[in-house]
């Protein structure tokens, strides 16, 4: 009876020393922000010392992208480590395609919160899901123990009538008829007919939840997802957690608050001044984050990772891929590569800049490999031996894309791709990104071979490829 006993006693012990040193890890993901809007990644017009310090305090990656130009899609590849396309998820389901029951991420794949709970992580998803608004696709049914946010593409910040915040909305015509801008009297209110369309039902059907019941948020929505997060790090910091923290910064509807707006004032044009209080208010949150790590004495116990899910839509946010070509939607530069950030004091090297491809897909396998968890086939690998120099060479020779029509392929310096629609040709495009980052000369006529064997290589990629389970054009 004794060593019985003695026995459960000392198994309970390994498994206690086991939790305390499995490391928190905490995956901070912002909404259509470019490439180029991070003062680490070269603005200067917009602040963000918050962000910049898991740079600082860690590894910011020249090369790093996502597996998709859009919201939906570029989520369902990091947070299964597979290209979305393995499984068929290939499209963005926007308003009431959001409530489609073939639109969703596929309950048969296994998300990073799902795959962490087998050495019994407690979870989180904060903010924005956009995998499914139905029931079968909650996020409960993907690993994670607490969900605070909305299920579709997008939320305004605060509730109507938006007290409190200047509020940029697209509008077809401008009050009375016309076109252009519009300001209210109390400059609160501004229309913009530049996209030529109105803004999306962001709200239709999408409350704020609690789990999945709906909850009234009259806190702005970067602040009360700020908020959750640090009360899910406070309350579970005695237990291995993954917090997956998911603004809806800096995606539309532009919604700035008049303290951040007055920061700003001295930006001109009020569209780049509402992203402007929309980028630093989120830069804050992530620095009340970050603190409450520290303040917690879990800094060195978590891995943080930081990117954007996707490269910014200029023309409707001012956001700024800098000198990529194209932006959200888009398989050129700027629409795949993001700002890329990750941190884990000594594990980590601290300040480092990497200049290798590596792909949003790795954040599953590092995370894994840190919980010292074995993983079936991945699409995405374990960076830290990269990145401590244990391994050489670059994590990926190739990386894939496809969305629809629009195709890509990296390999090594050289990227074949595809984009087209809006003036755009079908044909296939050829760079060499070590001298043409910007992909300004088309090289497709003059290296026809290569040109070959890339689309021969992105053809055997594809191959292993699932035609997609939902599409936007079945239902027209």
């Amino acid at each position: 009876m004794f060593r019985h006993v003695l026995a459960i006693h000392l198994a309970c012990a390994a498994l206690v020393n086991i939790s305390q040193a499995l490391p928190n890890v905490i995956l901070i993901v912002a909404d259509d922000l470019g490439y180029g809007e991070l003062g680490c990644q070269g603005n200067t017009d917009i602040p963000t010392p918050n962000i910049d310090s898991i740079a600082t305090n860690g590894v910011r990656f020249t090369n790093g992208y996502v597996s998709a130009p859009y919201c939906s899609a570029s989520r369902a590849g990091f947070l299964t480590g597979l290209y979305q396309t393995r499984f068929g998820y290939e499209f963005n389901p926007t308003g009431h395609h959001n409530e489609d029951s073939n639109a969703g991420l596929p309950t048969s794949e296994v998300t990073l919160a799902e795959h962490l709970l087998e050495c019994g992580y407690v979870s989180s998803l904060v903010g924005k899901w956009h995998l499914g608004g139905t029931a079968k696709y909650h996020p409960f049914r993907h690993g994670f123990d607490e969900f605070f946010g909305f299920t579709h593409e997008g939320h305004y910040f605060l509730p109507p009538p938006y007290l409190g915040s200047v509020t940029m909305e697209r509008r077809t015509r401008l009050p009375g008829g016309g076109e252009g801008r519009w300001i209210s009297e109390d400059g609160q209110t501004v229309y913009s007919t530049h996209m030529g369309h109105n803004e999306p039902d962001y709200d239709a059907n999408n409350p704020i939840v609690r789990g999945s019941q709906p909850v009234e948020e009259s806190t702005y929505l970067t602040d009360a997802f700020t908020r959750e997060a640090i009360d899910f790090i406070e309350r579970k910091q005695d237990q291995p957690f993954f917090l997956y923290l998911a603004y809806n910064a800096v995606h539309s509807p532009l919604q700035g608050t008049n303290t951040y707006m007055e920061k700003f004032a001295h930006i001109e044009d009020i569209h780049r001044r509402i992203f402007a209080a929309m980028l630093a208010n989120m830069d804050d949150s992530v620095g009340e984050v970050l603190f409450k790590v520290r303040e917690s004495g879990l800094e060195d116990k978590t891995l943080i990772v930081f990117f954007s899910d996707n490269g910014g839509p200029t023309k409707e946010l001012t956001s700024s891929n800098g000198i990529l070509r194209g932006g959200k939607g888009s398989v050129y530069e700027g629409g795949l590569r993001v700002p890329f950030l990750i941190q884990w004091p000594g594990k980590l090297p601290q300040g480092k800049v990497y200049n290798q491809p590596i792909i949003s897909l790795d954040v599953f396998a590092t995370a894994a490999a840190a919980a010292d968890l074995p993983t079936k086939q991945l699409d995405g690998v374990d960076l830290v031996p990269y990145l401590t120099g244990k391994k050489t060479g670059s994590p990926h020779q190739m990386l894939y894309w496809r969305t629809g029509r629009k195709t890509a392929l990296r390999n090594g310096d050289w990227k074949l791709l595809r984009n087209p629609g809006r003036g755009e040709t079908p044909d296939w495009q050829l760079y060499n990104l070590a001298t043409d980052t910007s992909e300004t000369q088309d090289v497709a006529s003059t290296e026809p071979e290569r040109l070959k064997a890339m689309q021969n290589a992105w053809q055997q990629f594809n191959n292993q490829m699932k035609a997609p389970l939902w599409s936007p054009r079945r239902d027209r």
